[in-house]
């Protein structure tokens, strides 16, 4: 009898094999959920991973307080479905603290201030991994990422030492106060995420597909309308039909004029699409380096 593994079940298999290891090498592992559609494939591939067993892992999302509703109502379902366990940190409450300063402007953005609530997080809550959702396809300073990231006793990330990964033999061995962030689908691309998403039915954010909305056009990206968004001299709001290609704050999330209202029509649409993902992220153009200086600093 013949069978026919497509890349699909190959990656699948290669992503259930590492989380598989997480859960072997560590004693305390978090998912990082950000409520876009690499999380919500990482948490899906953890379930199937682990069937009939409960995930093993407990769920870590950072709220800005700036985030999309439609974001928040599905990480909610989500783990009443799966009965996961969810722990939130809030930025406002490291603004509150003094920990942390807001920017101000209109172009003011909450996305860098995730870092000082994040590795507090880690800490207070001991984990030893961190899974993100990160691809090598989506951005330079991700593309140089392994599969299993070290991270000093500071949450910093040094990309000229890193750990080799020969015939996908994993090191996680670690100093008292060290971790990892392990980068479980970093071999797909988007266009792979999309059509395993629809392979398995996965259900996914509204956002993600083409609806009508306010928007505001600024610097050639277009931004939700949104309270947190204050709008400069002369900018008008008008109305698209849009969706998101990433989620994150909404102050620096890219929303792109589509048509797309399936998951056939988004794989079409992405196949043929010359702008990457994080193209409509603002903030990856505050400099040649943004995501490399954050994730430098403990982004993930």
């Amino acid at each position: 009898m013949n069978y026919s593994i497509s890349h699909l079940d190959e990656l699948e298999s290669e992503s259930i094999f590492i989380l598989r290891e997480v859960a072997a090498q560590f004693e305390n592992s978090v998912i990082l959920f950000s409520g876009g559609k690499d999380s919500i494939l990482m948490t899906y591939l953890a379930v199937k991973a682990f069937y009939p067993a409960k995930v093993p892992f407990q769920l870590l999302h950072v709220d800005t307080g700036h985030n999309f509703e439609e974001t928040l109502n599905y990480r909610d379902q989500l783990v009443n479905k799966y009965d996961l366990k969810l722990k939130v940190g809030y930025v406002q409450e490291a603004i509150d603290q003094g920990f942390v300063h807001e920017e101000s402007g209109v172009n003011a953005s909450r996305n860098g201030l995730q870092i000082y609530t994040l590795l507090d997080e880690l800490e207070k809550g001991k984990y030893d991994a961190a899974m993100g959702g990160g691809r090598r396809d989506e951005e330079k300073a991700r593309a140089k990422e392994r599969f299993f990231s070290h991270r000093d006793e500071f949450g910093q990330w040094d990309p000229k030492n890193q750990r080799p990964e020969l015939w996908n033999i994993f090191n996680g061995k670690k100093k008292p106060g060290e971790h990892f962030r392990i980068f479980p689908i970093s071999n797909w691309t988007e266009l792979d995420v999309w059509q395993y998403l629809a392979q398995e039915k996965v259900p996914l954010p509204s956002l993600y597909f083409a609806h009508e909305r306010e928007v505001i056009e600024r610097d050639g990206i277009l931004l939700a309308r949104s309270p947190y968004i204050p709008l400069k001299n002369g900018e008008n709001v008008f109305k698209e039909k849009v969706r998101c290609r990433t989620i994150g704050d909404v102050t620096c999330t890219g929303v792109w004029r589509s048509k797309a209202t399936t998951i056939e029509e988004i794989i079409e649409e992405v196949a043929t699409s010359r702008m990457t993902e994080r193209g409509g992220r603002s903030d990856d153009k505050r400099s040649e380096t943004s995501m490399e200086d954050r994730k430098k600093e403990g982004y993930f």
